[in-house]
C-alpha cells in the first residue's frame, strides 16, 4: 500500500512539474496598452527582452562621407546601384555593406577578389537587388515603416543570410491510404508559435492574396464558403505575427471587438500595410530571383528564400527595438519604384498608418528629445490638413501630444502639451481660427523597454 501511494505522488508531482514547465516563473511585466477594463496588457518577460538586447544592439556607422567630387559610375566599372553617390560615398557605403552582411567573408562573399566589376557571383546580383528592395521600402512603404526605414542591417544582423527567411511547405506525404490530411497542423512549427496551427501561413498569405479572415460576413447557406479551417489559417498568420513582434493579440486589437476597425489600435493599420508590403517584396524582388540563386540556396520546392515578419523584427515589436540606422545611412532612403502602397480599404484603417506624415485627413510630427520646438518639415506634413480645413469649414481639428511613459510625468505631461500647442499656433498661422482646433489631454504612449521611441515624441493631428 505504502508503495502504491507514494508510486502516486511521485506521478502527481510529475504531472505537476509537467503543467508548471509550460508556464513562466515570475517576475513578468504587465503594461496596460488600452482603456481600463478592456484587458488589452502587454506581457513581457524581462528576461526573454534582456535575452534580446545583444541582437537588436544597432552597430556603429562611419562617419558621413562628402558628397563632392566624381559619381561612382564615372569612375568605377558596372556600378548600377547607388552610381549617383560620389566615390567617397559609395567606399563607405561598400564598408557598412560588409559589416552587415558578410563582417566574416568580407568584400569577395560578392565579388571576384581580383575584379570587382565581374558578376560571376550570385551574391552580387542578388546584392544589387537587395539594396534596390531596400530603397523601395523606404521610399514607397511609409505607412509601415514610417520615417524610422529599414537598412540591409534590418535582416541581416551580421549574417549573410537573415535568421528568419521562409520556403513554400512541400505536400504532405501520404504513405497510406489510411493517412488522413493534416492540413498542415499538428506539427508543432517554430514560425506560429509551436500553436496546432497550420505551420505554413506566409504561402496563401506573404505571397498569395487569399482572405484573411475569422468570421464570415455572410449567413448560411447563401453561398458562404468560409470555414473554420480557413480562420485557423487566419489564426496561423496571426500567431506568427505575434511571436515575431514579442507582443499580445491586444497590441493591435481590442479585446472588447477583435473584428472592428473603429475601436483597433494604431499598430493595426500599421500591420495590415506591414502584410502587403511582405508580399510585395516577395513577388516583386525575390521570386524574380529565383533561377540566380544556386540549388543550395532554394527550398525543397525549388523556392527562393522569402521574407516575412520575423525577418525584420526577430522578436521586437518595433525592429532594432525602433532605433533608426537610417539617418546614418541616406543613400538607402530612395527613390523607390514610384509605385504607391495600397489603400486600407476599412475606412478606419486608413487613419491608422502613423508612418505617413499626412493621410487620409490625418498627419504625424515627430519631435526632438525634449524639445518643444517644431520639426522642419511641420509645413509639408500640415499641408493636406490645411487644405482639407480650408475646403470645408464644418470640419475641426484634433490635437494629441503624446509622451514616453518613462521619466516625471508631470514633466512629460507638460512638454506633450507645448508641442500640441506649437502644432495648434502652426495652424492657426495658416490661416486656421483657433475655434476650430481642439487640444486633447496628453497621452502617454505604450512604455518601450529598450528606451527612447521616437513614437512616443509625436502629436497627431486628425479630422473630424
Amino acid at each position: 500500500m505504502n508503495r502504491l501511494i507514494q508510486g502516486l505522488k511521485a506521478i502527481g508531482l510529475l504531472a505537476a512539474a509537467s503543467v508548471l514547465a509550460g508556464c513562466e516563473r515570475p517576475p513578468i511585466d504587465a503594461i496596460q496598452h488600452g482603456y481600463r477594463g478592456t484587458a488589452m496588457v502587454q506581457v513581457y518577460n524581462p528576461r526573454t527582452v534582456q535575452a534580446q538586447q545583444p541582437n537588436n544592439q544597432v552597430p556603429e556607422s562611419p562617419p558621413l562621407a562628402s558628397a563632392d567630387g566624381p559619381r561612382a559610375s564615372q569612375v568605377m566599372q558596372n556600378v548600377k546601384v547607388l552610381g549617383d553617390l560620389s566615390v567617397a560615398e559609395f567606399t563607405r557605403h561598400m564598408i557598412s555593406i560588409t559589416a552587415w552582411v558578410s563582417p566574416q567573408e568580407g568584400c569577395t562573399y560578392c565579388h571576384v577578389a581580383n575584379n570587382f566589376a565581374d558578376d560571376s557571383k550570385y551574391t552580387k546580383i542578388v546584392a544589387r537587388r537587395m539594396i534596390e528592395m531596400t530603397r523601395h521600402v523606404n521610399a514607397d512603404w511609409k505607412p509601415h515603416v514610417a520615417a524610422t526605414g529599414v537598412t540591409c542591417y534590418t535582416c541581416h544582423r551580421g549574417n549573410p543570410v537573415p535568421a528568419n527567411v521562409w520556403f513554400t511547405e512541400p505536400p504532405q506525404a501520404k504513405a497510406a491510404s489510411l493517412i488522413g490530411n493534416r492540413a498542415g497542423q499538428n506539427i508543432a512549427g517554430p514560425a506560429v508559435g509551436l500553436a496546432s496551427l497550420p505551420s505554413d501561413p506566409f504561402t496563401p498569405y506573404l505571397l498569395q492574396d487569399l482572405p484573411i479572415r475569422v468570421n464570415s460576413t455572410t449567413a448560411l447557406p447563401t453561398g458562404n464558403r468560409s470555414s473554420i479551417k480557413q480562420a485557423e489559417w487566419t489564426y496561423s498568420l496571426m500567431e506568427h505575427m505575434s511571436t515575431s513582434l514579442g507582443v499580445n493579440c491586444t497590441y493591435c486589437h481590442n479585446s472588447r471587438a477583435f473584428g472592428s476597425w473603429e475601436e483597433s489600435t494604431p499598430q493595426r493599420g500599421t500591420a495590415w500595410y506591414g502584410i502587403r508590403m511582405a508580399r510585395d517584396l516577395n513577388n516583386a524582388y525575390m521570386l524574380p530571383l529565383t533561377d540566380t540563386f544556386p540549388a543550395g540556396r532554394k527550398g525543397a520546392l525549388g523556392d527562393v528564400a522569402k521574407v516575412s515578419c520575423g525577418t525584420c523584427h526577430q522578436g521586437a515589436y518595433k525592429p532594432l527595438n525602433g532605433v533608426s540606422m537610417l539617418k546614418s545611412h541616406p543613400e538607402l532612403a530612395g527613390p523607390g519604384s514610384g509605385v504607391p502602397a495600397p489603400a486600407a480599404p476599412p475606412a478606419a484603417a486608413q487613419a491608422m498608418a502613423p508612418a505617413t506624415t499626412t493621410s487620409m485627413g490625418n498627419a504625424l510630427l515627430l519631435f526632438s528629445n525634449g524639445s518643444a520646438a517644431l520639426p522642419t518639415d511641420t509645413e509639408a506634413n500640415l499641408a493636406a490638413i490645411v487644405g482639407q480645413l480650408k475646403a470645408n469649414a464644418a470640419v475641426k481639428a484634433t490635437i494629441s501630444g503624446y509622451h514616453s511613459a518613462t521619466g516625471s510625468l508631470a514633466a512629460n505631461q507638460e512638454l506633450a502639451k507645448q508641442r500640441a500647442m506649437a502644432v495648434r499656433d502652426a495652424l492657426g498661422k495658416s490661416g486656421i481660427s483657433a475655434d476650430r482646433l481642439m487640444l486633447e489631454k496628453p497621452v502617454q504612449a505604450a512604455a518601450n523597454l529598450a528606451g527612447d521611441d521616437s513614437q512616443a515624441r509625436r502629436v497627431e493631428v486628425s479630422l473630424r
